[in-house]
């Protein structure tokens, strides 16, 4: 025994070695751990040193300029919270989804195999394909259609918009009235024209001269010379095809690049669920569908959000597939709807960095503070959700 134990534990010189490397190889594991927070805490302190004077609640709410004491981010951040939004929507079910049908529902075929090993082999090749190819495949689906429809300023189908005919005269005078459609014929201005405010009230139209209509104030009554100007209100439903470069269009492309890194960590999350689990639902007379839902589902729940964080945590600071489909860094209004053109807190925060002045430098380092702040508001709220949801395996 004694012999055996000697050959197993080797000798003294031996175990001394191993110690040292063992000490050796965590002096170094340490050395590079401590390395890497020097570096993140020396990055983080000059982003919040240049930045932190900037950073107050006029940037938060005000749009951008071209003087930096007056730039603002509101315009991008709300772009961002859009996108990440549609992307979080479509791209979370669909990516769970996929990952529980390729892991759950595996065919029993030998050409069912070789085609679902396809599928999944490129799956896991897309995880790797750079983001600007995605924002060009993005551009050619979602913002063109590609080229079979009609245009974005000229939608093949459009619903959830108003339009609407503005009265204009010489004298200032204005009417809002309603109109039929875009198509709907020309007003044609005639006195006792009956029209429809913008309150759904009638008026009686009246058509005097201009030098009359300088004098006179009164609902309905316009100049002769007034001409008519037709506009659209778009709800915030509203929706065209083709979308066009919108937060509809750049969510959707976001879906596609954080689309594979869901699908995988969802299946490893998956695959990380005892098979007994199933066994024991099966075999009490669960259906397949019930035994998912209800036992592998929940159980794979912290593992499919973490990966979800993940993946949002990559949609939030992309840039080059929001430049491609959106083409504007510089944009003073706020998205109302999903057909409204965007602008995002990156392509922003690029467009502050590469100006030449070194006071943009600095408000640059303010929008990458509110973006760091925002990737972490989002992180904590499915944090917290993943630990309402979890529960033990049982």
């Amino acid at each position: 025994m004694n012999g055996v134990q000697l050959d197993t534990l080797g000798s003294p010189r031996s175990r001394r070695s191993r110690v040292r490397k063992n000490r050796a190889f965590l002096f170094v594991s340490a050395l590079a751990s401590l390395m890497s927070i020097v570096i993140l805490a020396v990055l983080l302190g000059s982003i919040v040193s240049k930045g932190l004077k900037h950073l107050d609640l006029s940037f938060l709410t005000d749009p951008p300029s071209r003087k930096a004491e007056k730039a603002g981010l509101a315009p991008a951040l709300w772009g961002t919270i859009w996108i990440c939004s549609v992307c979080a929507i479509a791209a979370l079910p669909l990516g769970v989804g996929a990952a529980v049908f390729l892991e759950e529902f595996k065919p029993k075929g030998r050409f069912k195999r070789r085609v679902h090993a396809f599928i999944e082999l490129n799956i896991r090749n897309l995880a790797g394909v750079p983001s600007i190819v995605y924002g060009i495949l993005g551009l050619t689906i979602f913002v063109q259609m590609f080229g079979l429809a009609g245009t974005a300023n000229e939608p093949v189908w459009s619903f959830g918009e108003r339009w609407r005919d503005q009265i204009v005269d010489t004298s200032g005078q204005m009417l809002d009235i309603r109109a039929a459609g875009k198509n709907a014929p020309d007003l044609e201005l005639r006195d006792g024209l009956v029209m429809r405010d913008e309150d759904g009230r009638d008026v009686t139209l009246r058509v005097i001269s201009a030098e009359e209509a300088m004098e006179i104030e009164e609902a309905g009554v316009v100049a002769a010379d007034a001409y008519v100007n037709r506009y659209n209100i778009r709800s915030w439903y509203y929706v065209q095809l083709p979308p066009g470069r919108t937060v509809l269009a750049g969510g959707l492309t976001l879906m596609l690049v954080v689309l594979p890194i869901v699908i995988i960590s969802s299946q490893e999350a998956l695959r990380a669920v005892p098979n007994s689990l199933r066994e024991a639902a099966l075999a009490t007379g669960a259906t397949r569908w019930q035994m998912i839902s209800r036992i592998t589902l929940p159980a794979a729940t912290p593992g499919v959000m973490t990966g979800s964080i993940l993946a949002m945590s990559r949609a939030i600071g992309e840039a080059a597939p929001i430049l491609v489909i959106s083409g504007v860094v510089f944009i003073r209004f706020f998205p109302k709807n999903l057909m409204d053109e965007f602008t995002a807190m990156p392509l922003q925060i690029y467009e502050w960095a590469g100006r030449p002045q070194e006071e943009f430098h600095n408000v640059a380092a303010s929008g990458i503070m509110v973006l760091l702040a925002v990737l972490l508001t989002f992180n904590t709220i499915a944090v917290i959700l993943r630990a309402k949801v979890q529960r033990p395996l049982q």
